[in-house]
């Protein structure tokens, strides 16, 4: 019987590590398929639009099963969908277009760091040594990526949006945290996701403007490093698999692993996005960025696998709350 139980859940924690790796693959390929649409004239505000209002679409009936969440967690739902939604998309999208996708997500891969500066200098709380280190390691592979010794090389706007989907990201771990305190019924993810991705759309359709859109773009064929691709199969790749199949394969993977494992498998986006837009549209990075990309990794691996400290005044060790909502911060 110990036996039967414990093959059942080393197989559940299979299924889970494999659902985890997959939604990290989609959501890495979100960048690389919404640059070429970018390059051909979409503004980034209207590729971010067409994402979430299509994904909204798809997780419609998930909105209408669980309407209660309207009446319980009003707060909740807004600020997700400001941040974890809107935000981090809108400005990932805008970066990318001035600065190499991997670049951009591995800035804003600072975010576990400003979640401990959050926790230290806001809620005034002390930190684990192992968590603060990995802040230090992460701000200096950043100083490689960016290549500060040749005088920041890299676009500063370009830099400054993608540090802007960090801190949106900052507000997403901490909405996480306050929606599944343990006082009250914890919501259900994916209900929060899709009313995520509704506020989202109303936000971003006042801000995009898509009527003003060109939808020609949509209608042809845009480039991929000398490759002609048609623009829909683009769109419903980051609609479809970037934003509802990376969203609900990282909520399954958190029920199945727990949420400090779940997080550091998602580091493996900022991998796989850097090397889809090596192959798919011969972004090149230095030897230099590339170590520098791997001790930002490294950084945020340690900053969020040590296991939190539940009491208040024991120090605060990095990682997302206990119960996160996804297995990622909503990026990209």
């Amino acid at each position: 019987m110990r036996t039967s139980v414990s093959s059942q859940g080393s197989r559940g924690k299979g299924i889970g590590l494999a659902l985890a790796v997959g939604s990290a693959v989609a959501f890495g390929g979100s960048g690389v398929a919404a640059k070429p649409l970018i390059e051909a004239g979409l503004d980034p505000l209207h590729v971010v639009w067409l994402r979430v209002t299509g994904a909204a679409l798809v997780m419609l009936p998930l909105a209408v099963r669980h309407r209660s969440l309207v009446r319980r967690r009003p707060a909740l739902l807004a600020g997700f969908g400001l941040l974890g939604v809107a935000g981090v998309q809108a400005f990932y999208f805008a970066s990318i277009s001035r600065i190499p996708v991997g670049v951009a997500l591995l800035v804003e891969y600072l975010a576990p760091a400003l979640v401990l500066g959050w926790v230290r200098f806001v809620q005034r709380r002390p930190v684990t040594r192992a968590a603060a280190v990995g802040v230090v390691l992460a701000v200096g592979g950043l100083a490689c990526v960016v290549e500060v010794w040749s005088g920041l090389s890299f676009d500063a706007l370009g830099l400054l949006l993608a540090l802007g989907a960090a801190c949106c990201q900052v507000g997403y771990f901490v909405l996480s945290d306050q929606g599944t305190d343990s006082a009250d019924e914890a919501p259900d993810p994916l209900g929060v996701i899709a009313y995520g991705l509704l506020v989202g759309t109303l936000v971003l359709t006042v801000v995009a403007r898509p009527w003003g859109m060109d939808w020609s773009v949509l209608a042809g064929t845009v480039g991929m490093d000398g490759t002609q691709v048609p623009s829909w199969v683009l769109l419903a790749w980051i609609v479809l698999i970037a934003t509802v199949l990376a969203y609900g394969t990282g909520v399954l993977s958190v029920r199945r692993l727990s949420p400090q494992v779940a997080t550091v498998v998602a580091c493996l986006e900022a991998v796989i996005a850097t090397v889809l837009a090596w192959v798919l549209l011969g972004e090149h990075l230095s030897a230099p960025q590339i170590v520098g990309g791997a001790v930002v990794l490294l950084g945020a691996f340690i900053a969020q696998s040590t296991t939190p400290v539940k009491a208040a005044s024991d120090p605060v060790a990095g990682g997302t709350p206990e119960r996160e909502l996804s297995a990622r911060g909503t990026a990209a």
